[in-house]
């Protein structure tokens, strides 16, 4: 299975660590992030995922940058993107379950790496729970 991550200059460790427990797990990574904690523009390196996960090129997504805030903002422009901001582990889940959220942002400035760990592994194993939510979400794009 693939998995899709992008990050800015602020996300840079993180996602180094996210991409190795990753693999560890049995994902396959597609790496559209900076290497380098040099200034760069957060959204040359989220669009790509979005693309990807847009066009079943990977699963879902995960994106970083400090705030988590200007990288979810930039996946959702893409049509059939759900990018979620988290923050807690409970705000990832309620992000799968009444979202349906196929792209996961998250705040490097504002998170601990195992809070981090944490939110990836609830956002792989949480599912989507359909019913009333599904109506809302076939709403969102318009």
């Amino acid at each position: 299975m693939k998995v899709s991550i992008g990050n800015d200059h602020a996300g840079t460790n993180y996602k180094i660590q996210i991409t190795e427990y990753l693999k560890k797990k049995g994902f396959t990574i597609n790496n559209h992030g900076t290497d380098s904690e040099e200034s760069v523009d957060y959204p040359d390196f989220i669009h790509p995922v979005a693309e990807d996960v847009t066009n079943n090129r990977s699963i879902f997504g995960i994106i970083i940058c400090g705030s988590g805030n200007g990288a979810s903002m930039s996946a959702n422009k893409h049509k059939g993107i759900r990018s979620a901001l988290c923050w807690s582990n409970e705000i990832c889940k309620l992000a799968r379950e009444h979202n349906d959220a196929n792209i996961l942002s998250l705040p490097a400035r504002y998170i601990t790496i195992k809070e981090a760990f944490e939110m990836i592994e609830t956002f792989i194993k949480t599912p989507f729970e359909g019913g009333r939510h599904l109506r809302r979400v076939e709403k969102i794009n318009k």
